[in-house]
């Protein structure tokens, strides 16, 4: 995951420069192998990657965080220093067309389904997604995945 990651955050990185928004990458413990299908999960952070370049003001700050839960899952975080979510939308941002800013969405464009492809991918690769936001601060939205399990020939 963590090389996944690195490859398609240096690939979205020209788009966070033309917004002068940093792009900053975090690892804190051993990162676990995930099975899984590469496209579909670089397509998970493309698309995570390219909302909260949206919604984040120039000069603002996006940071990647990598880590093994300890449970036993591969988890990654993208949090920004964008426009947040209002409480009343979190519980709905993985449905299908849903806008939290409906007048925004000719300014940022896209059908509203970005979030929920993230989340029906994940949901087959049989991972979590969650979110965390602060009106006015920021979003942070994460990713579960179970480790791959490697057969060990003795």
């Amino acid at each position: 995951m963590a090389k996944l990651i690195d490859t398609t955050a240096d690939q979205m990185g020209l788009l966070a420069e033309d917004k002068d928004i940093d792009i900053m990458r975090q690892t804190t413990s051993p990162v676990l192998l995930v099975q899984g299908d590469r496209a579909r999960l670089k397509q998970v952070i493309v698309n995570l990657l390219d909302n909260s370049i949206k919604y984040t003001p120039p000069g603002g700050h996006i940071t990647i965080h990598v880590s093994s839960t300890l449970n036993g899952q591969a988890r990654f975080e993208i949090s920004d220093t964008g426009i947040g979510i209002p409480k009343e939308a979190l519980g709905h941002v993985f449905d299908r067309f849903y806008r939290v800013d409906k007048a925004r969405s000719r300014d940022v464009g896209g059908a509203g389904l970005g979030l929920a492809i993230v989340k029906s991918i994940v949901n087959a690769h049989s991972g979590k997604t969650g979110v965390e936001s602060v009106y006015g601060e920021g979003s942070s939205f994460w990713i579960e995945l179970p480790a791959a399990e490697l057969n060990v020939v003795h």
